[in-house]
């Protein structure tokens, strides 16, 4: 027959034996989120890569020197028509005496 101290023992044990396993899977999900943090990091500087190398192979040659430069041309001159549009706005309302 068994004691009591041996079912007090029994019991203690499976209490460690479940907090152990409860330290473990805590354990094991934040393992998972640093996982996951590290692979969206790696996919973010792999998409900059390729985009850096779209780029380079684009724009690599003399044409693409060319269309380079168009295209500096066309953001500058869209950035220009979009801050004169921005600001005669803000002008329209001013009172003369």
């Amino acid at each position: 027959m068994a004691t009591v101290s041996a079912a007090v023992s029994n019991l203690i044990e499976a209490f460690a034996a479940i907090g152990a396993s409860l330290y473990n899977s805590i354990l094991a999900v934040l393992l998972a989120f640093v996982a996951l943090g590290e692979e969206v990091v790696s996919g973010v500087i792999h998409l900059v890569q390729a985009i850096v190398a779209f780029g380079t192979d684009l724009f690599g040659s003399v044409l693409g020197f060319v269309a380079a430069h168009f295209v500096a041309l066309l953001v500058i001159a869209g950035g220009y028509y979009w801050y004169t549009h921005s600001q005669s706005g803000r002008r329209g309302a001013v009172k003369s005496r």
